[in-house]
């Protein structure tokens, strides 16, 4: 399906984002595995999510939705049965890494894939870990899936991984609820913190150091009440797109706003964007707030390694802005960006090309000038859900209109991203 995006005067208005599919994610899974009802409030609506949620139910899990309330009947520890059918994690890279954790501890065979983008993803990188606590997993090339999972008794590990990621140290953690002793997690760059906040609400048996997290096997985790807060990483494309014009007031209710991923506002601020935080709150230790933003210019500069995994999944919309900003903007150490749904740093490129702008690609990122003004193109989204989103938010401020080739791929993430676009847009006469 192909886009139509017209240039925008200017951003206003309010939105209530959909939920966080990070932390949609992992409650779906501790609640599988706990005992007791699970009732989680402002589930994403997102199709990655969905497959998670289709993935337990192939193991036995009993859930009920209406809407963006699920109810999960834990399974508890020991109840997750043999599947009939290889499960399908669709395009979800968070579905098939962080779920084989805990299928590496089940008693049964199972095997799990995806769609054709997620089965060109590597895998060996939560494969290693979960072999060294015992699991037996096979792959195709010995690193891509479909992955088929020999579960059994795990034993707890000491593992530092070498790819920054809270995928990884989430598929590790949640193995290591099964395995006999304490599992920990080191991480030389700290990543993204649902996970272990999740398990200190559920009852686990966690310790968390400045850059290690521990978890001991055979703690009953109970199922509770929830609530996922609104999407940061979906905040950011409204956020650029509000920063892009002038004359822009928006307000974003209700987002998710924990530390391990708000340092997308820190840099903001840090180009001097105008975002104020609002009416802020934790619940289940999760801090959540509004957003106000009004537009203007920023300044531009660098993210470099140090910061990438914080950034990691708004990098493109951010290469949006930089083109936009007064320096330009240089990525460096995001070589990760090259194996998500799509190879981000040659799309990202490609398209800021297709608009006429000024970039050079780099093996692990990317260099884009400033001050430039893009015209309208036709944009290649790569199947890509966030280069679909990122470009269609560049479109807004060109000269004249672009077409979104394959603009579907934002129902991976974010089906109502054009509904709330079109909303608050205000277009040139």
């Amino acid at each position: 399906m192909d886009r139509i995006i017209r240039p925008a005067r200017n951003v206003l208005g309010a939105v209530q984002l959909p939920g966080d599919k990070s932390i949609s994610h992992r409650y779906a899974m501790l609640g599988a595995i706990a005992e007791g009802r699970t009732t989680i409030r402002g589930f994403s609506s997102a199709a990655d999510c969905e497959a998670t949620l289709g993935c337990l139910r192939e193991l036995g899990v009993a859930i009920h939705r209406e809407g963006s309330e699920v109810r999960i009947e834990g399974a508890g520890p020991g109840g997750l049965r043999t599947p009939e059918r290889t499960l399908d994690a669709g395009n979800s890279g968070s579905t098939i890494r962080m779920l084989s954790g805990i299928l590496a501890g089940q008693l049964f065979v199972s095997r799990i894939t995806g769609d054709d983008s997620l089965r060109r993803r590597p895998m060996d990188r939560i494969m290693e870990p979960l072999r060294q606590m015992g699991g037996d997993i096979t792959a195709r090339d010995g690193r891509y899936a479909p992955l088929e999972i020999h579960g059994g008794r795990l034993r707890g590990i000491r593992y530092r991984p070498t790819v920054a990621s809270a995928q990884v140290k989430t598929a590790v953690l949640l193995a290591g609820l099964f395995a006999e002793g304490e599992t920990v997690v080191e991480e030389e760059v700290r990543t993204r913190d649902h996970t272990e906040l999740a398990l200190i609400e559920f009852g686990a048996d966690i310790r968390i150091e400045s850059k290690a997290i521990g978890v001991r096997g055979g703690r009953v985790l109970r199922g509770g009440q929830f609530r996922v807060p609104g999407d940061l990483s979906s905040a950011a494309f409204f956020l650029v797109a509000a920063l892009l014009f002038p004359a822009s007031n928006l307000v974003l209710h209700n987002v998710g706003l924990n530390p391990t991923r708000a340092r997308l506002l820190d840099f903001l601020s840090s180009q001097g964007a105008d975002v104020r935080i609002s009416n802020l709150e934790s619940v289940r230790g999760e801090l959540i707030g509004d957003l106000h933003v009004t537009g203007g210019p920023v300044k531009g500069g660098g993210i470099g390694a140090e910061l990438v995994p914080a950034l990691i999944d708004e990098l493109p919309v951010l290469s949006v802005l930089g083109a936009h900003s007064e320096q330009g903007l240089s990525i460096s150490g995001a070589q990760e960006l090259r194996v998500k749904e799509s190879d981000r740093i040659a799309a990202v490129a490609e398209n800021l090309r297709r608009m006429g702008a000024r970039v050079e690609e780099r093996p692990d990122g990317l260099e884009i000038a400033g001050g430039q003004r893009l015209a309208g193109a036709t944009i290649d989204s790569f199947g890509d859900h966030r280069i679909a989103m990122a470009f269609s938010i560049a479109a807004l401020a060109a000269e004249g209109e672009s077409r979104i080739a394959g603009a579907e791929a934002a129902q991976v993430s974010f089906p109502e991203f054009y509904e709330i676009l079109d909303s608050i847009t205000e277009l040139r006469g």
